[in-house]
């Protein structure tokens, strides 16, 4: 090998190699698989400016886009077991738990925040569908009563933006568990009179759809989000039959009375604000006057005089 191929050629190629170019300046909707500039994706929420698809995000950008200016604190999650069942298939669920923590840079799969969302305190619990599917262990039990609780203590709406697969496998039985505890922390708020809003996003399956998810005060849902307990194909196979065009997509559920509403989500932030406020801020009684009995003066003057009879 020549000089020319060890010294010179490295050195031009250093000289005009861009090394903060992205990797992937396009994207490709799973929709309808037009090519969309990755900036042009992200100013559109991460939605399909072609089709309207609904792309998924991770829980921080979505907290981000509902919280004022993006300004929000973050709790700590209660420690849990990291292994309760020693559960291995493939891969030690330790092992699992770290891949999933260094890709996403959370502890679990949800991440608890309050904040102000149109100038109103408020609570929001976001699930984070890059870790483990979003699944529901105990973690994200223990981080569901803590929202509530913290939306109690501040006197607060809660808002839960689920994007799970359902119960995790790994915790077995300590994860169904989780369904009745999450029920049990929201019905506390309810005693308090304190909304609980339910944003379902893509998607919102098994156990998660099974508890929580489904006994929002308020439940909205982003379009074309599925939701569901079991698959279309489990369900098919079950019942022996063809399910409906569009079974389990939002605009189905909100059709047959299963949703209040499917909102864009650009438009999200602002209907969530309006939805707190007509909740939160009820009118001050007026001041109780009591009416003057027959044969009194009203202007407090004595008895009136009594009309002579015939």
């Amino acid at each position: 090998m020549s000089w020319l191929d060890r010294f010179a050629r490295p050195k031009v190629r250093a000289l005009f190699r861009k090394e903060d170019m992205p990797e992937n300046l396009w994207e490709k909707c799973p929709a309808c698989e037009q090519m969309i500039f990755h900036r042009d994706l992200e100013a559109q929420l991460r939605v399909c400016p072609h089709c309207g698809h609904h792309m998924r995000i991770n829980a921080r950008t979505r907290l981000g886009m509902l919280f004022d200016d993006g300004a929000y604190q973050t709790i700590e999650l209660p420690t849990v077991p990291s292994d309760p069942l020693r559960f291995r298939d493939r891969k030690r669920y330790p092992d699992r738990m770290r891949e999933a923590q260094a890709s996403s840079n959370l502890n679990d799969a949800i991440v608890v925040a309050y904040g102000k969302l149109t100038n109103r305190q408020a609570v929001i619990a976001a699930f984070e569908f890059g870790f483990l599917g979003g699944s529901m262990g105990m973690a994200v039990g223990e981080a569901l009563v803590a929202a509530a609780r913290l939306a109690l203590l501040q006197q607060a709406p809660l808002i839960v933006i689920p994007a799970s697969g359902g119960a995790r496998m790994q915790e077995g039985v300590l994860s169904l568990v989780q369904m009745a505890r999450t029920t049990v922390a929201i019905e506390e708020l309810r005693e308090a009179g304190l909304p609980y809003i339910v944003v379902l996003t893509d998607p919102t399956t098994g156990g998660v759809t099974a508890s929580f998810a489904m006994i929002g005060d308020i439940a909205i849902a982003e379009p074309g989000a599925m939701i569901g307990f079991a698959g279309t194909r489990v369900i098919e196979e079950t019942i022996r039959q063809q399910l409906p065009a569009g079974f389990q997509k939002a605009e189905y559920l909100l059709e047959h009375g299963m949703l209040d509403m499917v909102v864009q989500r650009a438009k999200l932030r602002e209907t969530l604000g309006r939805i707190i406020g007509l909740l939160m801020d009820q009118p001050k009684s007026a001041e109780v006057v009591p009416l003057p009995r027959p044969g009194l003066d009203i202007q407090g003057l004595g008895s009136a005089p009594a009309q002579s009879r015939a």
